[in-house]
Parts: C-alpha cells; structure tokens; sequence
C-alpha cells in the first residue's frame, strides 16, 4: 500500500544519543514507512537506562511548552494528520503535549492520537506518580488509540489484569477506542500476545517468547500500528503486521548479537513482514479463552 507522504504525524517522547528507543525508534519506522515526522524530545539521554546509569538531560518544562505552543501555531500544522506519544519526564510536559493534541482534534475531527502510557512495567511505576496521573487524567480522555503493557492498563484502570478476560473489562474502563495491551496473556506455550479490545470485541496475535530481546519494542510496535491504521488497515491487521515486524526485528537483532533493536539493517521489515504470528480472535464472555479463529503456526524460519 502506498502510503501518503502528506500524512505526517507529531511524535513526542524521549531521545537516546545510541540506540533504538523512544522517539529513535518511532520516528525511524515512522520515516521507513513514508510519513515525514515531527519529533519532540522529552528527554535526552546517552541512551536506554538499562544499559547503566547515564547522564540525563531534562527539557525545562517552561521551554517544552513554549516550543509546543510554537508548533501549535505554526503555518505547516496542517499537513500533521496525527500523533503518538510515550515517555515523559514530568507532569508540566504532560499538560503542554495534551493542550497542543486538542488543538489538533479540534482542528480536525479525523486526526488520529495514540497515547503510550510509558509509566511502568511489573516492577511498579518508573515514572513519578504525578506523571501517571497526569496521561491518566490529561492524555487517555484525549485517545483514539492505546498502547500499554499490563501493568499500566492495570494502574490506569485501577482495575486487576489477571487474565485477558479481566484486561478486556479494564481497558474499557479506559474509554480509549482501541487498546492494544502489548503484554497480554499467551495462549499458547512459551509465547507472548498482543491483545486488541475494539468495540466489544477482542483480537489476540501471538509469537514465540524471545529471551534477551532489546529495549525499545514496545516504542516500534505503537509507531507501526499507527502508521498501518492511519494509512486506512483495520485494526486488527494492522495488530498482525505491527505484531509481525516488531518479532521479526527483534529476532534478527538478537541473532546477530546485538544488544539495540537494528532497524537500519533489518528496514525493509518495517514495510513487509515476513514473520508469521498466530492470530486468534476471543469470544467477548466467561469463555473467551476459547478459540474462535486457529491461529496460524510460526514461522520460525522466517522470523528469523
């Protein structure tokens, strides 16, 4: 599908000097695919906490909203048709971002927003709480798109996430559309799921487990998925390709020894996937662990 080069899409998150995290990773596949993109750094740092302790560089929340309201009324507004945001370092940023995506929708009905909650994982908030409170409050109400892992579905909800049945009920408390939950629970052995809950109905893509897998899939999954839906995919093949390029990347990055996602040389899996992942829809009930759909087998040579 050829993608319109006028739709360019505002992407605010953090930025790492190495690596493929935060906005390096979204706005590199954002780019791939054919959008040009407005990038706006949160943060900056020499690159993804995980590897170790690093000097952090915080934009000023007084600049960030200032640079934010310069965007607001700048005269190319109109060519972004839509926006996506993850990390945050603090409250303020939150508010100025929430108050320049209004806009936008206002400007526009059919502009597209997709929050990722990026406040924490199992091991509980790595945010301040005031920061999760805020794309609580500020950010979720605003959403045609949601990307959490289960744990922050869970602490926005307020809700248990014990079983996808229970993740279905919790990301409609949200009031988001779609909600995408990229840690929902596998049904099959040794894999890990993407669960889709649209409009009563749920959609889980599921593939093997991988070990040592880099940071930064969950930024690339929700930069995919928005691309296919505002390119004109229903949601749920647009969750079998996102699904599909994020296992085949992560795959061939971890054969090759790499401890970052490669998507420069691993590109063209942005645009055509040839990783198969079994896709399954549930039934919306005390049953919904019941198949529906047979999901189609992994392709492990393929995935890499």
């Amino acid at each position: 599908m050829r993608l319109d080069q006028q739709k360019s899409i505002l992407s605010i998150s953090s930025h790492v000097m190495r690596g493929a995290v935060g906005n390096r990773a979204a706005v590199f596949a954002l780019e791939t695919r054919g959008h040009s993109v407005w990038s706006v750094p949160t943060v900056i740092l020499p690159w993804h906490p995980g590897h170790g302790r690093s000097t952090r560089i915080a934009v000023e929340t007084e600049a960030f909203a200032g640079a934010l309201s310069d965007l607001k009324g700048a005269k190319w507004r109109g060519e972004v048709r839509a926006a996506m945001t993850g990390y945050f370092a603090d409250a303020g940023q939150v508010h100025a971002a929430a108050d320049l995506i209004a806009s936008f929708k206002q400007s526009d009905p059919d502009f597209l927003y997709l929050c990722d909650p990026v406040i924490g994982d199992a091991g509980g908030l790595y945010v301040a709480e005031a920061v999760a409170v805020a794309i609580r409050d500020a950010l979720l109400p605003l959403a045609d798109l949601a990307t959490p892992n289960r744990f922050e579905l869970g602490w926005l909800a307020g809700a248990p996430v014990d079983d996808n049945v229970a993740i279905a009920a919790a990301a409609a408390r949200t009031g988001v559309t779609r909600v995408v939950v990229t840690s929902a629970h596998a049904m099959m052995r040794g894999a890990i799921a993407n669960l889709l809950i649209e409009a009563g109905r749920q959609v889980l893509a599921e593939h093997q487990a991988l070990e040592r897998a880099p940071n930064g899939l969950g930024d690339l999954f929700s930069a995919l998925f928005l691309s296919h839906v505002l390119g004109g995919l229903p949601a749920e093949e647009a969750l079998r390709l996102s699904s599909s390029s994020v296992f085949e990347i992560a795959a061939r990055s971890i054969r090759a020894g790499s401890d970052e996602l490669l998507l420069q040389t691993e590109a063209a899996a942005l645009k055509t996937p040839m990783a198969s992942v079994a896709i399954r829809s549930l039934v919306s009930s005390v049953s919904a662990r019941k198949r529906a759909v047979l999901p189609v087998p992994l392709d492990k040579e393929q995935a890499g």
